[in-house]
């Protein structure tokens, strides 16, 4: 099949048929440039200035012709002809004409609003791969980092893929692993380091899982009572209490790391409790606690609510740091290895609508609702968008303060190894490079975006400096022996 065969069923100028006497413009074009060019040359004359012009009819087909590249794109624009052609009985001059008299907008309008299209087209993929499971239970923590999962459901791309997918509300993460290894979700929202734990045991039994996408990059932040606003340097901490939301998580780790680097020994010199994300606030209020390393959109609500301000994001600690992801077990992609391709796609194409800035506005409407995140418009929109109260006096505008980049670098793995190792949470000799593959699934990831039309990293390792510290991930054990404060 070929993608000339495919013309926009919905463009006048289009064939569908393209028979040896056809004078559409593809064909044209591909049978004499020079002629191709004097068609649209009287064409344009023959048509209002403002509904042709030739060199964008040209781009215009050089963007169809590119739209078509993967193999989904043409089996959907295939579907589009079938139904189009079967509703005009195949005369495609017919087709044509109509299309010049109402436009091909409100056409493809016309039939949205009979057949649904969406469907039939996850229908007719389906039967290229069946899917093996179509109703999905998918955990979340009810958090910022969580959108691309959260708005995939309501913003239907679960639903482009085939998929009936029920995302659940978690209280927190110890929950989230728990149900993920019982089986009861078949894949989670889950933080960057639980499914190396989890592959490995640490913290729980051992159960192999696969991290096939981060969900976001950056989009967590220090907060601390509004009663230490004269304490902004960290030396001034020793016996704070500090909340995050897991051992195995970034904010653990990010918070351990921030304070080393000012000489405050994370175990000895403050504690450090797990609290779920939603309590928090209250928390804070009650003052069971000074800080916390938060994600958001808890740490927003703290200056929203007025008991909180933001000491530092934490894009100042590490830029592009990775926080959370989209993980399932081995068992479940094995299994199931066409809802699992299917589930991924939907993933990978939901977080590259929700890196565009012009989404975010309608991203934070979207995951706003109590079955949600269940906050207030403003407060997520001040996340998702980097305009911000900082409870300080300011506003802020950082338009990176959470961003949204699915690629799994098996190098941002390997930092993770070396913070579980740091601090005494694995003991013993670790294959850093092993456990990061495995879990990792970077070559995938690139794959499926590449496969959606979008740029993928041609490497799976980098450095990274972080605090002004350069991380080489060719050296781990070095890098943990380089720190003054650690547990191993």
């Amino acid at each position: 099949m070929t993608n000339k065969s495919l013309g926009d069923p919905y463009d006048s100028k289009s064939s569908l048929t393209h028979s040896k006497s056809c004078t559409c413009d593809a064909c044209k074009h591909g049978h004499d440039h020079a002629s191709y060019s004097a068609a649209l040359e009287k064409q344009a004359e023959e048509m209002p200035s403002h509904s042709f012009n030739a060199s964008s009819e040209s781009s215009d087909s050089q963007a169809q012709d590119k739209a078509l590249e993967s193999s989904e794109s043409i089996m959907e624009r295939a579907i589009e002809n079938a139904i189009v052609r079967g509703i005009f009985g195949q005369n495609d001059l017919n087709r044509r004409a109509f299309v010049r008299a109402i436009g091909g907008g409100t056409l493809a309008a016309a039939i949205s609003s009979v057949l649904p299209m969406g469907a039939i087209k996850a229908a007719a993929m389906e039967s290229s791969g069946q899917l093996e499971k179509k109703k999905l239970s998918i955990g979340f923590v009810p958090i910022t980092c969580a959108t691309p999962i959260i708005m995939a459901h309501p913003l239907g791309f679960y639903a482009k893929y085939g998929l009936d997918v029920d995302v659940i509300k978690t209280a927190g993460w110890a929950v989230a692993r728990d149900k993920s290894l019982n089986n009861e979700y078949d894949a989670a929202h889950m933080l960057t380091p639980m499914p190396l734990a989890m592959t490995m045991g640490a913290g729980s039994t051992a159960k192999p899982f696969i991290m096939p996408a981060v969900e976001n990059i950056n989009g967590q932040a220090i907060v601390l009572h509004n009663k230490h606003k004269d304490k902004r340097d960290p030396k001034q901490w020793k016996g704070f209490k500090f909340g995050v939301p897991f051992e195995y998580s970034m904010h653990n780790f990010l918070l351990r790391y921030y304070v080393a680097e000012f000489g405050i020994d994370p175990d000895k010199d403050i504690q450090i409790r797990v609290v779920p994300p939603p309590e928090m606030v209250a928390n804070l209020r009650a003052e069971n606690l000074d800080g916390y390393l938060s994600p958001d959109p808890f740490n927003q609500r703290a200056v929203w609510e007025k008991v909180g301000f933001i000491h530092t994001l934490t894009k100042e600690i590490w830029e592009g740091h990775p926080c959370c992801a989209f993980a399932c077990s081995q068992e479940f992609a094995s299994t199931n290895p066409n809802t699992f391709a299917a589930l991924f796609k939907a993933i990978v194409d939901a977080t590259h609508y929700s890196a565009k800035f012009e989404n975010r506005k309608e991203i934070s409407a979207a995951i706003a609702p109590k079955n949600y995140l269940n906050q207030p418009v403003p407060v997520i929109e001040q996340v998702l968008t980097g305009r911000y109260a900082d409870g300080l006096g300011s506003v802020q505008n950082v338009p990176d303060r959470i961003d949204f980049d699915p690629f799994p670098w098996h190098s941002m793995a390997v930092w993770i190894l070396t913070q579980m190792k740091r601090w005494g949470y694995v003991k013993g000799d670790v294959d850093y490079k092993k456990i990061a593959e495995q879990v990792y699934i970077a070559a995938d990831a690139g794959k499926v975006m590449k496969d959606l039309g979008y740029d993928a990293p041609d490497k799976t390792y980098q450095n990274y400096e972080i605090m002004g510290k350069t991380f080489d991930y060719t050296k781990p054990e070095e890098y943990i022996n380089s720190f003054a404060i650690k547990r191993s």
